[in-house]
């Protein structure tokens, strides 16, 4: 099982940007990595993902507007957020599940899933 921490959420005006790390227990190298967010009442959705080749997935409200990135050598995940709206205002979580893209909770059983990090983005 990794341990995943995920830092950096925070409070921000629309059109503000923010970056998410998520840290691992262990090493990244061998992993897709995702970010997913749970906004109050709504599903978890699957933001970004980063396969261990490096492809990238994004959902389509984000792109152009999200950037997910990993440093290895410091098992570290990132999620660039740039021109935030308050549409983006959602608890955000990093995992391992590399099959998800829609669930009630972000707790799914396939991967490994970190405690989540606020995001809120006031208009």
């Amino acid at each position: 099982e990794v341990h995943l921490v995920e830092s950096g959420g925070g409070s921000v005006q629309a059109g503000g940007s923010l970056t998410l790390n998520c840290t691992a227990s262990e090493s990244l190298d061998d992993h897709t990595l995702s970010w997913f967010r749970q906004a109050p009442g709504d599903e978890c959705e699957l933001v970004s993902r980063l396969t261990i080749d490096g492809t990238t997935h994004y959902a389509g409200s984000v792109k152009g507007r999200f950037t997910i990135s990993r440093d290895n050598a410091e098992n570290t995940v990132y999620l660039q957020m740039s021109n935030l709206n308050p549409e983006d205002t959602a608890v955000y979580y990093c995992s391992t599940d590399e099959v998800t893209a829609r669930a009630g909770d972000c707790d799914s059983p396939y991967g490994d899933w970190g405690q989540g990090t606020q995001v809120t983005v006031s208009s």
